[in-house]
């Protein structure tokens, strides 16, 4: 007797393969609190820096994104395609000026310091 086991309940499947193109998904995030800055992590494979729009508001974090479909036929079509959002606030306000993101190998890596009035700060206490 053989079992064949599908990862992915049949309704699900067939909802994400009628239209691909239309669905906005969402982007999986790694964040990382580094002391006085946030690291997040995210796989973009193929996507390349025009292709994104990275916005910081206070302490809200945007991206958005788009990945450009191939034409022709396919046997099988797992990589991406079409347009994802992802959205999410940060325990702390964010310093948009001294933000920094890069691409490489196919993984976003963006680095956001926490604005001055979030970071802890140091009392010295004064001997009388």
């Amino acid at each position: 007797m053989t079992f064949y086991i599908a990862p992915y309940a049949p309704r699900v499947v067939r909802r994400m393969v009628r239209n691909p193109e239309t669905s906005i998904r969402s982007l999986a995030l790694d964040i990382q609190d580094e002391g006085e800055a946030y690291r997040l992590s995210a796989l973009v494979p193929g996507l390349k820096a025009e292709n994104l729009n990275i916005q910081i508001l206070e302490d809200t974090l945007s991206i958005e994104g788009e990945y450009q479909a191939e034409e022709g036929e396919f046997l099988m079509r797992e990589l991406p395609v079409g347009a994802f959002r992802r959205a999410l606030r940060l325990p702390a306000a964010l310093d948009a000026d001294k933000a920094e993101a890069k691409i490489e190998d196919g993984v976003l890596t963006l680095r956001v310091p926490k604005s001055e009035s979030a970071r802890p700060k140091t009392i010295k206490v004064a001997y009388n």
